[in-house]
């Protein structure tokens, strides 16, 4: 029998899982395909330990900063006439076969009729969408590359540390402030944020970095860069308030460069990222206080971490594999889980079909299972 206090608590649970930490499993966002080119974007692996001793904040920011470009959002009005609704920021990662390909964030195009880009040197071209992601909040823009001079390089996000210095490059409050540079450091590798699509579904969480690195509206989809003027990170939001309503400083957040190399590789060649879902609803086993743990989950002490599935879809993967309500998920394919971010970012990283282990009590036997990705996000 279930004990009160955790059914508040997984009641709780399942909604937010459901709604949010849950929906990660089961929501995808397509777009059509409007361009194809092969050509991947990979990062390349630097550590602050192999970043040149004499690189300075300017020599980093001289490396980039041609590459960093304005992105002008522009709606149609009943007269038929485009006016700017909105402006944010980008960077060229990538020229090939005359064109330039551009990173930015998918609010910063949301609801545009037209996008224009206003370069490095003050010229404004024209951009097409080539497609974007409402879960990671990335887009791909495709620019004529005649006046593209420097292309940025992607870093390894999973090499940066905690208290590494960095820069926001971007154009803050519009491309009046364009190529604004901010300094600050990682505050945190690994941080769980809310996510949400154009048409209100919570998709639970998305994986960003943490900085104190000044990012403000306008900055949404320039580069958060290393000293070694590498991109570790595309800028997309800021905390200025916290849920009680206490006013917050110094707290910005990027998506990883690893993750930004992946969704982007994905656009360009198929416009739209199709993700493989295991089929459960879950919250972190950090949420169940350790009583709760003991009496009804019946995990052993030394269980410290993880995700516990809360209900499963019928005949879904993790069900046909066995997994039950209650289970509590410690590993995916011998990497150790902690949370939803954990399970969710190696998840992400196969296609349908695939098959996957995952490793994870049953009260207090450990176990593990083969599980086939037969099932898609749902839309």
């Amino acid at each position: 029998m279930v004990q009160p206090a955790l059914t508040k608590t997984l009641l709780t649970g399942v909604i937010a899982g459901v709604v949010g930490g849950g929906a990660i499993l089961y929501g995808q966002q397509g777009v059509q395909l409007l361009q194809n080119q092969n050509q991947k974007v990979s990062t390349t692996a630097t550590s602050t330990k192999t970043i040149a001793k004499n690189a300075t904040a300017t020599s980093a920011y001289n490396k980039v900063s041609d590459a960093v470009v304005s992105v002008l959002n522009f709606t149609k009005s009943s007269q038929g006439s485009y006016q700017e609704s909105s402006e944010g920021s980008g960077v060229i990662y990538k020229k090939t076969d005359g064109s330039a390909f551009i990173v930015t964030n998918n609010h910063v195009i949301t609801g545009a009729a037209k996008i224009q880009v206003m370069l490095h040197s003050g010229k404004k071209v024209t951009a097409t969408l080539v497609g974007k992601d409402a879960m990671t909040d990335l887009a791909v823009l495709k620019i004529d590359g005649t006046d593209v001079t420097t292309t940025a390089q992607f870093g390894d996000s999973s090499k940066i540390t905690v208290g590494e210095n960095v820069l926001a490059i971007g154009s803050p409050l519009g491309s009046e402030y364009a190529s604004s540079v901010t300094q600050g450091i990682i505050s945190a590798k690994k941080r769980l944020v809310e996510a949400t699509s154009e048409n209100g579904q919570n998709y639970g969480g998305s994986t960003v970095i943490q900085t104190d690195a000044a990012i403000n509206p306008g900055n949404s989809g320039g580069p958060l860069i290393n000293f070694a003027g590498q991109v570790i990170g595309i800028n997309s939001m800021k905390l200025s308030t916290s849920s009680s309503g206490t006013s917050v400083e110094g707290m910005g957040f990027a998506i990883p460069s690893d993750q930004v190399v992946d969704i982007v590789n994905k656009l360009v060649k198929d416009g739209k990222v199709t993700r493989p879902a295991i089929g459960i609803s879950l919250i972190n086993l950090s949420e169940v206080t350790a009583s709760e743990q003991k009496s009804t989950l019946k995990i052993p002490d030394s269980v410290t971490g993880g995700v516990v599935v809360m209900s499963l879809t019928n005949n879904g993967p993790a069900d046909k594999a066995g997994l039950k309500k209650y289970d509590v998920i410690v590993g995916i394919n011998g990497k150790k889980v902690s949370s939803q971010a954990d399970l969710r970012e190696e998840l992400y990283k196969h296609s349908l079909g695939d098959t996957i282990t995952l490793t994870y009590y049953h009260q207090d036997t450990k176990q593990t299972v083969k599980v086939k990705l037969t099932q898609k996000l749902a839309s």
